[in-house]
């Protein structure tokens, strides 16, 4: 049974890792990048099923980022993290498909939830 992937996009390394380290426990492959070319790199060489995406990410934003991916797969799963009261990205990100947001600071069993509905781990109680 193939593991779901994961893809992390934040800039900020210590979001990245804390994500990394509670999806790798919940049994999932992870996947991190700290910016859009990354990100885009990884989506077209290793199609994640889920991505969890910052919106504010120096050099492309969230928006852009997201857009871009849809190119890659039009039918990529992706979960939007923003900071608080950044309601016209929430609303242009789900537009373009953004399955939820999270605001940060985010509850890390929200996340964890989120991924389990959009992602379900195979064999898992």
């Amino acid at each position: 049974m193939m593991k779901g992937k994961i893809l992390i996009v934040d800039d900020q390394f210590g979001i990245r890792i804390l994500l990394n380290e509670v999806l790798q426990k919940e049994g999932y492959d992870t996947y991190q990048a700290a910016n859009g070319v990354q990100a885009l790199d990884i989506v077209s060489k290793h199609s994640p099923d889920l991505v969890l995406l910052d919106m504010k990410i120096p050099g492309m934003d969230g928006i852009e980022i997201l857009k871009r991916m849809r190119v890659v797969d039009q039918d990529i799963r992706v979960i939007i993290m923003t900071a608080y009261g950044e309601l016209d990205m929430i609303q242009e990100a789900k537009d373009l498909g953004a399955l939820t947001h999270f605001a940060k600071p985010f509850d890390i069993d929200d996340i964890r939830a989120a991924a389990k509905k959009y992602l379900p781990v195979p064999n898992s109680n």
